[in-house]
């Protein structure tokens, strides 16, 4: 029987440790059992589930074989995983991802262990470049000064041209203590430049809360982990008996994290049975996922703050109470991490990650690759967090206040 979890991130996350790898929407096929594939494939190999003239590959392998110069360099299984890889790669999805039995391993201490890292989600953009979707609040990589939708051309040396982001991880991270060096270009830059990070044990905190002149309450959610929700919930009985006439909701540089928590979080805004997310499969089939909460702030004005390093579970909230309640969105556009991956365990200890399905807005907006656009746009320079200024907070004040007149 098949296991399903819904959203351990990026986007669910892949936990908060080392260079942070979010997969918000994880869904975890067979954990324990070895994947039984749906078709027989004959001894020979050939099959008619691949609709290609499956002998070109067999003559290349036996080329090499025959032919290469350094034949004890030739690995059956490693050109067997590269073969995978390559199959997975033609996808153009960096989402969609195989795990040799050594990388299957690591990816399991990934989801339950600890290690030295810099704090950061990495991911790519719509060009394939590889970037930080967001760095985590109160470790190296934000004490470094890297921002959302820093471009990471090199890392150690090793350029990142086709590089996938698990790949690009397997580097970041390392010892405590140990530092790695990212060359980093960043839009409005004139040339690169390289910041060394000492790598860490990451511990990121979930919500911070403070009361703001005029009953604003202004919540900032760092992330969607299991302790969201009930931080959330002690967040939002604070600011209710504390008389909040308003709330702003910051989910910049939040990357994601359980779904069910977004779905969860959704329910304090939304009334009960409102669409919060739409997953399309494959032939079209759909499911909707709806809010079961206790609506105790679905009076309450609101507006949300975004950036670049909104992603997965952030943008899934974010598009529920816009397309519910109309509420607004102040700062940049988002990431745009709106697929849902699921692992597969495969035989002699390999694994593969494929997307399955894709997050759409409860009026059918598709968030993956795309981002949601906020209704208005406030840039945060470099010369703004230089000088401690907040244009975009500023601006959801002022957009809230006449929210609430």
């Amino acid at each position: 029987m098949k296991k399903i979890w819904k959203g351990i991130t990026a986007g669910v996350a892949v936990l908060l440790f080392g260079a942070v790898l979010f997969y918000v929407g994880f869904r975890f096929g067979n954990l324990k059992e070895t994947y039984e594939p749906q078709y027989s494939i004959p001894a020979n190999g050939t099959s008619t589930l691949l609709n290609a003239n499956f002998s070109l590959f067999w003559d290349a392998i036996q080329l090499v074989k025959e032919k290469y110069y350094n034949p004890s360099a030739i690995n059956d299984n490693q050109m067997l995983y590269g073969a995978i890889n390559g199959a997975l790669s033609s996808l153009g999805d960096p989402y969609s991802v195989f795990f040799s039995p050594s990388d299957s391993t690591k990816f399991d201490q990934d989801l339950s262990g600890s290690f030295g890292g810099i704090g950061a989600e990495i991911g790519t953009n719509k060009n394939n470049q590889l970037v930080v979707i967001s760095p985590l609040k109160g470790t190296p990589a934000e004490a470094a000064g890297l921002r959302a939708g820093d471009q990471i051309l090199q890392v150690n040396g090793t350029s990142t041209t086709n590089m996938s982001p698990d790949e690009a991880v397997k580097i970041i991270r390392g010892d405590v203590g140990t530092k790695v060096n990212l060359l980093i270009m960043r839009e409005g830059w004139q040339q690169s430049k390289t910041f060394t990070i000492t790598r860490a044990l990451i511990n990121v905190p979930t919500l911070d809360w403070k009361m703001l002149p005029g009953n604003i309450a202004d919540i900032q959610l760092y992330n969607f982990d299991a302790n969201a929700g009930t931080e959330f919930y002690n967040a939002a009985l604070q600011a209710l008996l504390q008389n909040a006439h308003g709330m702003i909701l910051d989910l910049r540089d939040n990357p994601g994290g359980f779904l069910d928590v977004a779905q969860n979080i959704a329910g304090w805004f939304l009334k009960r049975g409102s669409p919060v997310v739409i997953e399309k499969f494959r032939g079209s089939q759909e499911q909707t996922l709806y809010a079961n909460g206790n609506a105790a702030l679905s009076q309450m004005p609101v507006v949300l703050l975004v950036n670049g390093g909104s992603a997965s579970a952030a943008e899934i909230l974010s598009g529920a109470l816009r397309d519910n309640r109309g509420i607004k969105l102040v700062g940049v556009q988002t990431f745009g991490k709106g697929s849902v991956q699921e692992i597969e365990n495969l035989p002699d200890g390999a694994s593969m990650k494929v997307s399955i399905a894709e997050w759409l807005t409860p009026n059918g907006t598709a968030i993956n690759k795309i981002g949601l656009k906020p209704d208005y746009i406030v840039p945060l320079t470099d010369q703004d967090i230089q000088n401690k200024q907040d244009p975009q907070l500023q601006k959801a004040i002022e957009v809230l206040q006449q929210e609430m007149k």
